[in-house]
């Protein structure tokens, strides 16, 4: 019979102080977030200050600034709150002028279908249910829940006339279950949609998204010319029509290095002007160096160490970042000269072994950064790349590859000739690239064409 007894064990493990989290989570963050993790931290630890370029003013300066002040502020207070301040003198503005003062907000999209509601044969109880239906919708504008559990007592006959007047109010699309049925229905309402693309859209979606043209031709009995029509037609729908009342802000893409070619050396520069400059309090610095060991110098040592580590976490980080985007330079200067379809095949492993790191650094620091350059604004990460085998015994990368496949494709298009998977993988032979034709077609999707 087995018995269980308490044991000690010694065992070894490798634990992350909260400093060393937070050096990395700053390694990988990019230039935006780390602006807005220096705010905060500037917020929560009192040793830490901005520093300006702005040079301190002498006390006559400061005296004279404020005697100035002292003399104007009567004459600002009866202006602050004067009607003219406000807008509303009637002498000089018009009715024009005070609306163009109103605060305008934008529309989302439950109030742009709710407003539609009283042009709709609905009585009281089925506009309630429509109600709660345009309330279910995503940004996207498609159901959050399903419709039955928004209203389980409706009938399904009465429901599905409900949502059929919804998805057919502006902008067509809204209220589905998705962006197929919303394809479906913008179909539908369009007096212009081509024949059978209802059935190209409800019987052979899997097709249309693999390209296979042979299954959907022979199945509708359609010619390449119909088909190019009916795929032409379901480009101008829009498959998320919500999303042009969405409230959410755009975000910006703002690089974190710029790179370019300049005299026939590559050029590389940290873009940190965006980035507050940091220093520490002059009066926590000398709090910290008492000797005493009270309550107010603990708190300050504590907080300036920390305040130091935090710039120090931050030039590290830059610094791996140039050492980064050095080395993807020095293995990638056809790029610079030729372009995207001049990338070489390249690996974390190859950087990481550049600049003495692990690759889970090198990765951290690629990872959601962009570099202006040359030929636009890439994502460091697109400089890695697989490779595809290639006749004369170099391997070239997968966007070489893909710059390839879409110059082909314009040439064709150019020539009015017919575009396939198998056409474009045998020119692609013809030019010492072997790629298979499913990978051709996965490099199309990825191109958008």
């Amino acid at each position: 019979m087995q018995t269980q007894r308490p044991v000690l064990a010694q065992q070894q493990q490798l634990k992350l102080s909260p400093r060393m989290i937070q050096a990395i989570r700053l390694l990988a963050l990019p230039l935006l977030e780390l602006s807005e993790q220096i705010r905060q931290e500037l917020e929560e630890n009192p040793a830490l200050e901005l520093l300006t370029d702005n040079a301190e003013l002498s006390l006559d300066v400061m005296e004279d600034s404020l005697d100035t002040f002292r003399d104007s502020d009567e004459t600002l207070r009866e202006a602050e709150y004067s009607d003219e301040a406000f807008g509303f003198n009637n002498d000089e503005n018009d009715r024009t002028a005070i609306i163009e003062q109103t605060i305008a907000t934008e529309e989302s999209l439950q109030e742009h279908l709710s407003g539609q509601l009283g042009l709709l044969p609905l009585n009281d109880a089925e506009r309630q249910v429509a109600e709660h239906l345009i309330q279910n919708t995503d940004e996207n504008g498609f159901h959050i829940l399903p419709p039955q559990e928004i209203c389980p007592d409706c009938e399904p006959g009465t429901l599905e006339r409900i949502l059929s007047l919804l998805q057919r109010l502006d902008p067509p699309g809204t209220c589905t279950s998705g962006y197929r049925e919303s394809l479906i229905v913008q179909a539908q309402t369009a007096a212009n949609a081509p024949r059978k693309t209802i059935e190209v859209l409800t019987s052979h979606f899997e097709d249309l998204q693999t390209r296979n043209r042979s299954a959907i031709k022979k199945s509708l009995g359609l010619n390449d010319r119909e088909l190019d029509h009916i795929i032409d037609f379901i480009r101008t729908l829009d498959p998320f029509p919500g999303r042009s009342f969405s409230r959410a802000r755009p975000r910006y893409i703002v690089p974190d290095l710029a790179m370019w070619l300049e005299d026939g050396e590559i050029k590389v520069r940290l873009n940190d002007d965006i980035v507050p400059k940091l220093g520490i309090n002059r009066l926590y610095t000398e709090l910290a160096s008492r000797a005493s060991r009270g309550e107010a110098e603990k708190f300050a040592r504590e907080k300036v160490e920390n305040a130091r580590f935090f710039i120090d976490s931050i030039k590290r980080r830059n610094e791996t970042l140039l050492k980064t985007a050095y080395a993807i330079a020095d293995a990638q200067k056809a790029f610079f000269v030729g372009g995207p379809q001049a990338l070489k095949p390249l690996t974390l492993k190859e950087i990481a072994q550049k600049i003495e790191v692990h690759e889970a650094t090198v990765s951290r620091v690629v990872n959601g950064k962009y570099v202006q350059t040359d030929w636009g604004t890439f994502e460091l990460r697109r400089f890695f790349t697989n490779a595809v085998n290639h006749d004369n015994g170099e391997n070239i990368s997968k966007e070489a590859a893909k710059a390839q496949i879409s110059q082909i494709i314009d040439e064709l298009a150019s020539r009015g000739e017919k575009i396939s998977d198998r056409i474009i993988a045998e020119i692609l032979a013809r030019r010492g690239i072997n790629v298979a034709r499913r990978t051709v077609a996965k490099y199309r999707s990825e191109l958008g064409k």
